[in-house]
């Protein structure tokens, strides 16, 4: 008997409660699966199942022994995946991203991705902080602002982060409507946070790159580190936000929100300020990521929108 049979026998069994839906599961005699799972506990030395006449459950150290059985199958299925793809994207593919903008983009993308790819198993994982791609065992990761070089990782361009100074039109009509960038002092301003320290929004003339950026203080009733969050504040009419252009576009088009100070551009960067994919160079994993970057490099061509 091979010990992957044994593994395999005890996690069916484990999984299904019992030997004969085990037996029917593998295709094998029930006989079978009871003497692979004898000769496995007698191998680690421990019992891992309690049996009765009608139910098989695991014993606490069965219950450890399981999770790492389960772990230890996946790696050997993706081994086996890689070893005999042929070119053909599957196997896990682990996806780190930011929340607002993967509700809004990466679940469409990753519909087309799905259907494109078949054979792959997405794990994403949202969150608006910067992982550890090594620690979190993450095989790419999007990112919004600009790249922060590491050694050992990759980064793709994807598109242009634009914003925006927005605010609804009851908002403007009982506070008034900002002409200039510093009239904003005096405006509820809603900020997204950054760890607590000052805050300040920059701007400058718009179609002159080399113009001097003016920058204005601001301060408000609301900060959040999530965007959504202001969107939803803005469109209650608490105050003024600067927000994605990916986001909020079609609140200005709808008349929801009403955009402001056309003539500047805000928070100016650099061109390398945008969306992005990191990753680090797994040669295993190479395959399914640039397959998922394709296809979303193709989605946000034709559905994120841009300043005119």
């Amino acid at each position: 008997m091979d010990r992957f049979s044994e593994l395999k026998a005890f996690s069916v069994v484990a999984s299904t409660g019992g030997f004969s839906a085990a037996a029917r599961n593998l295709g094998i005699a029930p006989s079978s699966v009871v003497r692979l799972v004898d000769a496995l506990e007698r191998r680690v030395g421990v019992r891992l199942l309690n049996r009765s006449t009608r139910t098989v459950t695991l014993t606490d150290s069965g219950r450890f022994y399981y999770d790492s059985v389960l772990l230890i199958l996946e790696q050997i299925e993706e081994a086996e995946n890689f070893a005999s793809q042929e070119g053909v994207p599957q196997g896990r593919l682990t996806i780190s991203a930011p929340v607002t903008f993967s509700t809004i983009y990466l679940g469409p993308a990753l519909c087309e991705l799905q259907q494109t790819y078949p054979k792959l198993k997405v794990h994403l994982d949202l969150n608006d902080g910067i992982s550890d791609l090594a620690e979190d065992s993450v095989d790419v990761a999007i990112r919004i602002g600009k790249p922060v070089p590491h050694p050992g990782l990759t980064t793709r361009w994807l598109a242009r982060h634009e914003r925006i100074i927005c605010g609804s039109p009851d908002y403007f009509d009982e506070f008034g409507t900002p002409l200039a960038p510093a009239d904003l002092a005096r405006h509820d301003c809603l900020i997204f946070s950054y760890g607590g320290q000052a805050h300040q929004w920059r701007f400058r003339p718009l179609g002159n790159p080399d113009g001097s950026v003016q920058a204005v203080d601001v301060r408000g009733s609301l900060s959040v580190n999530n965007s959504e969050m202001l969107r939803q504040a803005c469109l209650g009419g608490y105050g003024v936000a600067l927000l994605p252009v990916w986001l909020v576009m079609e609140d200005v088009l709808a008349g929801r929100l009403m955009r402001i100070l056309p003539d500047y551009e805000a928070n100016p960067g650099p061109m390398d300020v945008g969306l992005y994919a990191v990753y680090p160079p797994n040669r295993e994993a190479a395959l399914k990521v640039q397959a998922f970057i394709a296809v979303l490099e193709q989605h946000l061509s034709r559905t994120l929108p841009v300043l005119s």
